[in-house]
Order: structure tokens, then C-alpha cells, then sequence
């Protein structure tokens, strides 16, 4: 619990830095839009709001990624930082079990069976190949295009629920401590 503390301290002490660099006179048009939007806010609801939005973008090809999720995060009013963070689970090692696990959701939303293409992704010399990946994605075919909207929204709320339940743990934990010194006669109050 003394590191979640310590990582909510540090992220409110990040957002005086963040605005600090954002408030530049070229970006001074900007300032309003940016303050309704929440866009650099380290709060519980902007945080949770832009790891969900990364968490849904992360899936996007490449360098679509982090355009995507700072679309949604000026959207749904999260925050930029921690959407663009959390878009860095897929990477070259998760991409290919998080594509599969995308055509498995999706193939079972879709009627009828769908098999698995065989994955080719290794040139005749040992060396993977990018042409080879971009092939297996397309013969992923619908059940890709069914599952990774699916896959992502499952990413997105359970990013959001885990944010939402680590911020909270530390009131939730002290909530419970004072309950038993309650219990026990002992008035603990709230505070400690």
C-alpha cells in the first residue's frame, strides 16, 4: 500500500511540471481547451479515463497508436500521459498472441467455425520477416476486424476498473482498519 501512496504523490507532483511546460505563449490559445479536456490532469478519473483510451489504442497498427489515443483521451477527458504509457504493452514480443487472442474472440462472436491460419512468419533463413506478419494479420480476416474492437474494449475496462481499485485501496485499507478499531472499542479515527 506504501507504494501506491507514494505513486499518487508523485503523480500529483507531476501535473504542477506537466502544466508548467504547457503554459508557453505559443500554447496559450490552447490553454482552455486543454483545461476542459483534462488532457494533463493526475487525478483518479482522468488517469483511469487514459488508460482505458491506450488501453483500447493499443491495438491500432503501429504509429496510429498514440494519434489514436490522444484523440480518445480529448474525447472521453483522460489523461495524455498515462494513455500514451499504457499503450506500450503491445509491442514486437505481445502483438502476435494479442492479434490470436483478437481472431479467438472474434471467431467465437462470428457464427459458423473459423479456423486459425497456420503462421508463416519465419523466412526460409531464420529470420522473421514483416511481409510474412502482414499476411498472417490479413488472412485473420473478419474474425480480426470482430475481435480487436472486442479484445480492446476488454483491455479498456479492466484498465479502467484496475486504476479505479488502485487508487482507491489506500481509503479502502484505512476504511477497514478503522472499522476494526471500532469493532474492537477502539475509535481509530479515519485519518491514521
Amino acid at each position: 500500500m506504501q507504494m501506491l501512496c507514494t505513486l499518487r504523490r508523485w503523480l500529483r507532483g507531476l501535473e504542477p511540471r506537466v502544466r508548467g511546460t504547457i503554459d508557453r505563449p505559443g500554447l496559450a490559445r490552447l490553454q482552455p481547451w486543454l483545461e476542459r479536456r483534462a488532457l494533463f490532469r493526475f487525478q483518479r478519473q482522468p488517469l483511469a479515463r487514459g488508460v482505458a483510451a491506450g488501453m483500447f489504442c493499443g491495438l491500432i497498427p503501429g504509429p496510429l497508436q498514440l494519434p489514436g489515443t490522444l484523440l480518445a483521451c480529448a474525447w472521453l477527458r483522460g489523461n495524455v500521459v498515462a494513455g500514451g504509457v499504457a499503450t506500450f504493452y503491445t509491442n514486437p514480443l505481445t502483438i502476435v498472441p494479442l492479434y490470436a487472442l483478437a481472431f479467438y474472440l472474434g471467431a467465437l462472436v462470428i457464427p459458423g467455425e473459423q479456423p486459425m491460419p497456420a503462421w508463416t512468419g519465419v523466412a526460409p533463413g531464420g529470420d522473421f520477416s514483416v511481409q510474412a506478419l502482414g499476411a498472417w494479420m490479413q488472412a485473420l480476416g473478419t474474425p480480426l476486424l470482430v475481435g480487436l474492437p472486442t479484445l480492446g474494449l476488454a483491455l479498456a475496462l479492466l484498465g479502467y476498473a484496475t486504476v479505479q481499485l488502485l487508487w482507491l485501496a489506500p481509503a479502502l485499507q484505512r476504511q477497514r482498519r478503522w472499522a476494526r478499531g471500532r469493532c474492537a472499542g477502539l475509535a481509530v479515527p479515519p485519518g491514521e
